[in-house]
């Protein structure tokens, strides 16, 4: 069974990484500074640590599962490999057009993001394939070798081979791949027709080009982090976990790294909707706020919402548009520069900014004492009270009080004729306000209102402001998890095997093709079945089936589940009924007269999701008394308060406090704020609700 399993869950974030060692029903944790320059050593330490913890030897662990940033901070920092595009002539300059939309309107000095390749990077073959897949231009070999010989010249690294319609047929590509494996074996080839098979050449061009510039890094990552991780003493398998909020293979990792750009993240998604599930909570608004970022996503029927695209690296603003689209599958959140490392600073305008350039952990924030002297949220908490500087990390790390005040003060009370109290309140304001209102355009555009919420919140910093977001979002009530600042890790070891495989091809209900959709399904069915199976080989496996739809003209599909009876028994009536509802629940209104069409079929092969056990009911309440105040200061009425002290582990079920108070354990803190209660739960949960009184 795999709940007997020894299971490690590692999550390198951009400040810390976690590691979760799961015995029985026991989670032994660590949180490690994480290695820059070499992650894989903050791996290493981190297992040390629970394996000293737990009793448990390296060699009888039994499943190791793995996120990680490095591929996003390397598309970010643009540190990938030299890479070269290889597309239809004609072509070249389509990632640098992208899809000359403008994402801000009225900027007149409006900067397009650059291209991840220079064009002297990018190379064209005459060919030209068909939309129907047919061959409207040969493509010719020695055409092909003339090219890759000057590819070979030029020292590339990795090559990204795009060409027109390839998703629809991929021989031209495979020919191209052929000739680079033949002539110049040691580089590295990703084709668009497996990296991401889809229409829309500017997104499918960018997403092939990504896991091409991040190919050879990601793999000499693994190979490294294998080979120590065996040194070591470790027998078992690694996965990793992808965007989509499921496990693959190392080796399907190495293969397709760009699955890997928003991993961790999934993770934090997949552990709030296992939190959902216990309590049975329809409508969940997960919160996860580590070192650099932070993250929000919806979550209705205990599932996460997903998305097809995404953008990383937001150039302006964070606003649409302006970032890198990658074309996978992938759990749909916001994603911003609002971190415990977050690095603040006082425009032109004499206001104060947060992020999204974080501290990182070299050197840190300033009171880490590592060389750091800008100011930071963890900063700016420390002087509000928040952390305690003696027991940060399970005391592993000093805070230095003197060094944030210090900061604060020369970095933003200075300019701003304050107190540094005042400039950590203006900060802490800021960032808080920035998720917020981050959170509420997220709801917006999916149509939700936040009133109806609970909040999951997890990650080290997102318990010291999660209550605070909650006030600004009118949510009431608020749930911290137990295992809370390493939430990421925690929902590696939730995540059942998965992988989705998508292929894009055009079809009209009026030209509805029956045996061409069974054959579409079967081998989607096929390719994403042996990805799972390349994890566990016996395991039970579960096919979902989904069509992206839209009416003739639009530019934009919606995604519609299918049964797998109607995915193997296709009816255009059946799915001309299943758009319908489905674009009715989101406009409200039809539209009459017009085609409709389906642009991408999908299939995602899933082992069963853990089975939850509900929530017990929850004892008799019994309030708690503290020993111990901290002056606490408090956003919503500008005062200093005395707040009661409580360690997390004497909050037994049953056991609730009023705010002031504050709630502290080795990873992270709570803040319960004087119009709250906290209650402890059966499951170890702290559960904030919005009272408005005493107890």
């Amino acid at each position: 069974m795999r709940d007997s399993k020894i299971r490690l869950g590692v999550d390198i974030g951009g400040t810390f990484t976690d590691v979760v060692l799961e015995y029985r029903t026991e989670l032994y944790s660590a949180k490690v500074l994480t290695t820059y320059t070499a992650p894989e050593h903050a791996i290493i330490e981190g297992m040390h640590q629970v394996c000293k913890q737990s009793g448990i030897k390296p060699a009888q662990i039994n499943q190791i599962i793995h996120g990680t940033t490095l591929a996003t901070n390397a598309l970010i920092e643009r540190q990938g490999a030299k890479t070269a595009l290889i597309t239809t002539e004609g072509f070249r300059d389509v990632i640098e057009m992208r899809t000359e939309s403008r994402f801000e309107q009225y900027d007149l000095n409006l900067t397009l993001p650059e291209p991840l390749l220079p064009r002297n990077f990018r190379f064209t073959v005459k060919e030209r394939m068909q939309a129907d897949g047919q061959v409207l231009k040969p493509l010719q070999r020695s055409e092909i070798e003339s090219l890759v010989d000057q590819i070979n010249e030029s020292n590339f690294e990795s090559v990204a081979v795009g060409l027109l319609h390839s998703y629809v047929n991929d021989a031209h590509e495979k020919l191209i791949a052929e000739v680079l494996s033949e002539r110049i074996p040691h580089v590295m080839i990703s084709m668009s027709s497996q990296v991401s098979p889809q229409m829309r050449e500017y997104e499918r061009f960018n997403t092939t080009i990504a896991n091409a510039y991040i190919k050879p890094l990601m793999k000499s990552y693994l190979s490294r982090l294998k080979g120590r991780l065996v040194d070591e003493g470790t027998k078992c398998k690694i996965f990793l976990m992808h965007s989509g909020g499921g496990i693959i293979s190392l080796e399907s990792a190495a293969e397709f790294p760009v699955r890997l750009v928003e991993s961790g993240p999934a993770g934090g998604a997949v552990f709030a909707a296992h939190i959902a599930a216990r309590h049975s909570l329809e409508k969940v608004l997960s919160f996860d706020m580590g070192g650099t970022t932070a993250k929000i996503c919806l979550i209705k029927n205990q599932s996460p919402k997903t998305a097809r695209v995404f953008e990383v690296a937001r150039s302006y603003r964070f606003k649409k548009g302006s970032g890198m689209p990658i074309s996978i599958p992938v759990i749909d959140m916001v994603e911003i520069g609002a971190g415990g490392g977050s690095l603040a600073r006082v425009d032109s305008m004499h206001q104060i900014r947060v992020g999204p350039e974080s501290a990182g952990s070299e050197p840190g924030p300033a009171c880490y004492g590592r060389g750091g002297s800008r100011p930071t949220v963890t900063d700016a908490d420390l002087v509000l009270g928040r952390l305690d500087p003696k027991n940060f990390a399970g005391g592993t790390i000093a805070l230095d009080l003197a060094a944030s005040q210090m900061a604060l003060q020369t970095q933003l009370a200075d300019t701003l004729t304050m107190d540094a109290k005042t400039a950590a309140f203006g900060l802490a304001e800021v960032v808080d306000e920035n998720m917020a209102n981050a959170a509420r355009v997220h709801a917006v555009e999916n149509g939700e209102d936040l009133s109806e919420y609970t909040m999951i919140a997890f990650g080290g910093a997102a318990p010291l402001h999660a209550s605070r977001l909650c006030e600004k979002m009118g949510i009431t009530r608020l749930l911290v998890p137990t295992g809370a600042g390493v939430g990421s890790a925690i929902g590696f070891l939730r995540a059942p095997f998965s992988f989705e495989a998508n292929r894009g091809q055009f079809m009209r209900l009026l030209d509805f093709n029956a045996p061409i959709i069974k054959k579409i399904f079967h081998e989607l069915e096929l390719e994403a079945t042996s990805f799972v199976r390349s994890c566990e080989e016996l395991a039970e496996i579960e096919a979902h089936f989904k069509i992206y739809m839209r009416y003739a003209g639009q530019g934009w599909e919606i995604p519609v589940e299918l049964t797998a009876q109607q995915a193997k028994n296709p009816d255009p009536a059946t799915f001309q009924a299943l758009f319908e509802q489905e674009y009715s629940a989101l406009f409200g209104r039809l539209v009459e007269a017009l085609e409709v069409e389906v642009t991408v079929w999908s299939v995602n092969a899933t082992t069963p999701v853990q089975s939850i056990k509900p929530l017990e009911t929850s004892p008799k309440l019994t309030p708690l008394k503290s020993k111990t105040h901290r002056a606490l200061f408090e956003p919503s009425n500008g005062i200093v308060a005395e707040a009661a002290e409580v360690l997390r582990s004497s909050m037994t079920p049953g056991k609730c406090i009023a705010g002031p108070a504050i709630i502290t354990e080795d990873e992270t803190t709570i803040i319960v704020p004087s119009s709250h209660i906290a209650t402890a739960l059966t499951d170890g949960c702290i559960d904030v609700i919005h009272e408005g009184g005493k107890l």
